[in-house]
């Protein structure tokens, strides 16, 4: 059947914004690089900017032969057993478009582990589980999630305790699922050398460059202008029974508490690190900024701007306190990637189904569909539902990411394909993996080449 001129008008408008949001959430990947590349010693900043492409290109391949058919395919509530490379697309449910926004997504993830395993880890190690994550493991959940056929989510026609989860851009799917896997590679390799002292105290490692660390948070922030209001999907849909209300209202609104979540908790973080340490830190507010943004990635369509505050406000003190624990129990991740991504994720995800407003769920997830009732949030008098659901997406994503990723890692370590030579480690990857360094060091005693730090190593031996 053709199209009316004005379905193809609408059809035309949604796809333009859904690709103009995956561009935002690919410019994400530029973030990635630059505070990755900020927050390692200068010794290892090549390193990590090639551990960043790789997740893009190898994710990209993945994503499309298996990722996002194992995703998307509607064949049953686990996982989908169609679309394989792209077969069959478009058709009636996806299209081109719809692809490429997920697969802005599917690379995300393994940026995210690959922080957490920054400046001790075998680059071959890299290509393994960014194909592995980005093309099985975030897919198979996302699956459960966001898929229509999903068992856990709130689009299925057999809604999983009345309600289904509510991710809507991937707290749990997207930033758990990569703190997760990066949490058990991080414990598997064991912290760098020379993070902790031979009494187990905190010796500090910091990263070299503060500029890129503020410019890689602008640019994730922008992106994720593209990551929470472009989960939408579609910006042309009206509500029934409103005046001049439809996705645009909720997008607008979602893009506001975007902002006011990670601006209370960057707020947050500054004044509450100011307290412990006793001086006003830079890195340290653009990753408490970050968390509130995590944290609200999975309620932004459904609660109020002042519940964004809040969420922001609790995600800064989930961030710090992570980190003194991890600190305690001599966990070491250079990004603390598993803190941030872990921890505000699952506060996210929690906070979701204590404030989701139903008003917001039945919009988002009914597109305002008069007279049906949906589950929200228990503070707001919704009952259990909701926040049941979101305890088991927490629970179900932390088995699985386990038992995937985890023997993974392990079976990498067993292989010693995992983690490099202690050696190695101390001179740096760049000159000891990749030829030479990402700067240009104008003192003659340092190594120039992988040449000449080989001929160093030999005279030395």
């Amino acid at each position: 059947m053709e199209a009316s001129w004005e379905e193809s008008v609408t059809y035309s408008i949604n796809t333009i914004y859904l690709l103009f949001s995956a561009y935002l959430v690919f410019v994400m990947q530029i973030g990635f690089a630059m505070i990755c590349a900020g927050s390692v010693r200068a010794k290892n900043a090549m390193n990590i900017m090639l551990t960043n492409v790789v997740d893009a290109v190898v994710g990209s391949i993945s994503f499309y032969l298996f990722g996002f058919a194992f995703a998307y395919g509607n064949s049953n509530p686990f996982i989908g057993t169609d679309l394989f490379a792209l077969l069959n697309i478009p058709n009636i449910t996806y299209d081109y478009a719809f692809f490429l926004y997920q697969w802005a997504f599917a690379i995300a993830v393994a940026g995210i582990t690959s922080g957490s395993i920054a400046e001790r880890t075998q680059f071959s190690a890299y290509l393994v589980f960014s194909f592995f994550l980005s093309g099985f493991v975030y897919p198979i959940a996302a699956h459960w999630v966001w898929a229509p056929s999903g068992w856990l989510s709130p689009f299925s026609t057999n809604l999983f305790l009345s309600s289904g989860a509510i991710d809507f851009a991937g707290s749990g799917v997207v930033h758990l699922v990569g703190a997760i896997a990066g949490l058990w590679g991080s414990i598997i390799e064991g912290p760098r050398a020379g993070r902790f002292d031979a009494f187990g105290k905190p010796v500090p490692l910091r990263g070299h460059n503060a500029t890129l660390v503020v410019l890689g948070t602008f640019l994730l922030w922008f992106g994720w202008f593209g990551f929470n209001p472009g989960s939408f999907d579609k910006i042309v849909v009206s509500y029934p029974g409103t005046t001049y209300q439809g996705n645009w209202t909720s997008i607008g609104r979602t893009a506001v508490v975007t902002t006011l979540a990670g601006s209370t908790a960057g707020l947050v973080t500054l004044f509450g690190r100011r307290l412990l340490i006793g001086h006003w830190d830079a890195m340290d507010v653009c990753n408490g900024l970050l968390g509130g943004l995590v944290a609200i990635t999975s309620g932004c369509s459904v609660v109020e701007p002042w519940a964004g505050i809040l969420c922001g406000f609790v995600a800064a003190w989930v961030l710090i306190g992570l980190n003194i624990v991890a600190l305690k129990m001599n966990y070491d991740d250079p990004l603390e990637a598993a803190q941030l991504h872990g921890g505000c994720g699952t506060w996210g995800l929690l906070f979701t189904g204590l404030f989701a407003k139903q008003e917001f769920v039945i919009q988002t997830y009914n597109s305002g569909e008069v007279g049906v009732s949906r589950p929200y949030g228990l503070l707001l008098g919704g009952g259990w539902s909701l926040i049941g659901a979101q305890v088991v997406e927490i629970l179900v994503i932390f088995v699985w990411v386990s038992v995937t990723m985890g023997p993974m890692f392990y079976g990498l370590h067993k292989l010693n394909i995992l983690r490099i030579s202690i050696d190695d480690e101390v001179a740096g990857l760049d000159i000891s993996r990749h030829g030479g360094y990402a700067y240009v060091h104008e003192e003659h005693n340092f190594p120039q080449s992988y040449a000449d730090y080989m001929r160093i190593r030999e005279d030395q031996s």
